[in-house]
């Protein structure tokens, strides 16, 4: 089947996508992504065998494995991240942040950070990189680093540790020596960092889905909730508050503010940077 022959997809067909993609993912697309869901959409509706909107629709929303629904989601959303992206609150978190929570925490308990959403793994990997090389912590406090997306093949890039050259670009030369072996312009992460993090399926609005991710110290969520709508980024502070360990800290994106969405965090300041923090019990 070509592209050629795919049938064009309907104002009222392309709200009916909207809404139900919404509805399961918290994601709205504007009218100006039109052009991007319809060619996402006929992508899939090739891949599947499907020349209308109205039997690829039917047969993605009731297959009973969601394969197809998942391969959508693959579709559907943007991952484009870097190694040290908005370095500032890597530095906040070993400078600060994590001497804080050590002292909350009884002696031989795992502190325990959550990167959301992974992409391709490049938070999660840099966040332990920052602490092995800037927390001397680590010398009597282990930490755990978990993961997640809702696209599950950036969770298999990210599982793998390869990337390319752009991706590396802010690490420091002697940090990529120690880090990474270059094999053909590409950077193969070593093992060590690699299983120092798990990695794991989640949809931030999915009651059912979110009830594992529980009594995380620090919560890394930036650049997610920019691409929701007021309601679901009420939503997603609540299922992230529940997340959270009292004490506990979350940042956000640069151009994210959770005090805009709810008033259930403290605001703190560490130097230029802001973090949100779950009140201690007592309200502390």
């Amino acid at each position: 089947m070509s592209t050629a022959t795919l049938e064009k997809i309907a104002v009222a067909d392309f709200e009916r996508f909207r809404s139900m993609f919404y509805r399961k993912t918290g994601i709205h697309f504007e009218d100006s992504k039109r052009y991007f869901v319809d060619k996402r959409l006929h992508e899939r509706m090739k891949a599947t065998g499907h020349s209308s909107f109205k039997s690829y629709f039917t047969f993605m929303r009731f297959q009973a494995s969601g394969e197809e629904f998942q391969n959508l989601v693959n579709a559907m959303t943007v991952n484009e991240t870097y190694f040290f992206r908005e370095e500032y609150q890597f530095d906040a978190m070993t400078r600060f942040i994590m001497d804080e929570l050590d002292s909350y925490r009884p002696p031989g308990e795992d502190l325990r950070i959550w990167s959301v959403p992974s992409s391709t793994g490049e938070e999660p990997y840099s966040i332990a990189i920052h602490l092995i090389e800037n927390w001397k912590g680590l010398e009597h406090r282990d930490v755990e680093i978990a993961s997640s997306d809702i696209d599950s093949s950036v969770l298999a890039s990210a599982k793998k540790g390869l990337y390319s050259k752009r991706s590396v670009q802010n690490i420091p030369t002697a940090m990529i020596k120690k880090y990474f072996i270059e094999t053909n312009g590409q950077f193969q992460l070593c093992e060590d960092i690699r299983e120092s993090v798990s990695f794991s399926l989640a949809n931030l609005l999915s009651g059912t889905n979110m009830k594992q991710f529980r009594n995380f110290d620090l919560v890394f969520c930036r650049n997610l909730l920019i691409y929701f709508d007021d309601e679901s980024r009420k939503k997603a502070a609540h299922v992230l508050f529940d997340s959270m360990k009292p004490g506990g800290y979350i940042f956000l994106g640069h151009s994210e503010s959770m005090s805009r969405i709810s008033s259930m965090f403290k605001v703190r300041k560490f130097g230029d940077v802001i973090a949100y923090q779950k009140p201690l019990a007592g309200g502390a």
